[in-house]
């Protein structure tokens, strides 16, 4: 029986010997074998060279997503190494991690599935229909790896439709009831796997808030505004470094209710408040002065991490437009000698352009900043050069100098 094959176009097949497992539709040149959608093929240069093993999928515009760069049977065997080697890299880079991501689809060469652990509970997401297709073996393989007390499903994500799938949420095995507690960084955070954004928690920060909160510690007793604060990751992490007071900011009512409940869970509910509003009107409300009145500052470290201004290039003029107005914003609400830790998770704003964005809204302000750190994506969010998408989350800490 001959094999399933997708033959590339003259020139396509450099860009996935680099690294990229994604192959478009107008980079095929011919199929033979007439796979069915989410069968797995072979992948041939123009020379019919062989160059991967992957997922064909005629529905979507990524037309092979490919897992191999070797001819290899995609089983629960294989699924079981890749899951092994991606958590060895977890192990490695953060030991003492006790919910973290196990699996970062393109990243850990897996594109198409992520697996996030929070303590003993695991939650999948798949968003291609390779994948799909094979969910009970990778569900298996799970179940031999961790042993977790329950595993749900939240792929739930807007790109399944372009893979021809819907999306399905729910408990695959075990029983769950109630939110999940789970460790970071020595804080207890209760998040309701079912319901809540993402996965359940904003994991790819997990480092990042041991690295702000290490901020915090050099500076007397400050007070902090925590801005677009979903369940308090950052607020939390720099009351208990020895803020004197945590104000967050979120326009989600259940977001601040958590936050603030997080924070009684670890008995620092008396150093927090927070807030459900427009972070953007907040900001502007408290950064306004009347005429000849002069603007007090009382933030001595604001952190600023906002969901993404856009998801497609199209739209980045306005997303800069956004990023550079709370900056303008928040820089006038921050003490001269403070520190102001910024975030942007979108992939499609470089972190050269961020940091242009940041330093424009400072020249608006006649501020000078002092750049004193530089932060990316958390280790169980694995960033591979040759596959930008990979790399999304960028971050830096200024210290306003006057």
């Amino acid at each position: 029986m001959e094999p399933q094959t997708v033959v590339l176009k003259h020139g396509e097949a450099d860009r996935v010997i680099a690294g990229h497992p994604w192959i478009y539709q107008g980079a095929i040149r011919k199929l033979t074998g007439n796979p069915a959608d989410g069968a797995v093929v072979i992948v041939k240069d123009h020379r019919s060279r062989f160059i991967g093993t992957g997922f064909y999928n005629s529905k979507s515009k990524i037309a092979v997503r490919v897992l191999a760069h070797e001819q290899v049977e995609i089983n629960e065997t294989f699924f079981e190494q890749r899951i092994r080697q991606a958590l060895d890299v977890r192990k490695r880079h953060m030991p003492n991690a006790t919910s973290f991501r196990i699996v970062n689809a393109e990243s850990d060469f897996l594109s198409g599935l992520i697996v996030d652990k929070y303590e003993d509970v695991l939650v999948i997401q798949i968003s291609a229909l390779g994948m799909e297709l094979r969910k009970s073996q990778i569900i298996t393989v799970l179940q031999k790896l961790f042993a977790p007390r329950a595993i749900i499903e939240r792929s739930d994500v807007a790109s399944r439709r372009f893979e021809g799938l819907d999306p399905v949420e729910g408990v695959l095995t075990g029983e769950l009831a109630g939110p999940v507690r789970a460790n970071i960084n020595g804080l207890i955070f209760e998040t309701d796997l079912l319901k809540g954004q993402k996965t359940g928690l904003y994991l790819d920060q997990q480092v990042n808030y041991a690295h702000v909160a290490g901020l915090v510690s050099k500076l007397p007793q400050p007070n902090v505004l925590d801005c677009f604060s979903f369940v308090g990751g950052f607020g939390l992490h720099c009351a208990r470094a020895g803020a004197a007071h945590v104000h967050m900011l979120d326009q989600s009512a259940d977001a601040v209710a958590a936050s603030l409940h997080n924070a009684a869970v670890n008995g620092l509910a008396d150093k927090c408040s927070a807030e459900a509003v427009n972070v953007f009107d907040w900001l502007s409300t408290h950064a306004k002065t009347r005429p000849h009145e002069k603007l007090v500052p009382k933030f001595d470290l604001i952190v600023l991490d906002p969901p993404p201004f856009t998801r497609n290039r199209a739209a980045v003029p306005n997303a800069l437009r956004g990023y550079k107005e709370i900056h303008v914003r928040a820089l006038k609400l921050l003490r001269q000698g403070g520190v102001v830790v910024t975030f942007c998770c979108s992939h499609h704003v470089d972190a050269r352009t961020f940091k242009d964005v940041i330093l424009s809204a400072a020249w608006d302000c006649r501020k000078i900043l002092r750049q004193i750190a530089a932060y990316t994506q958390s280790p169980d969010h694995p960033v591979i050069p040759m596959i930008p998408e990979t790399e999304y989350l960028k971050g830096y800490a200024f210290e306003l100098v006057r």
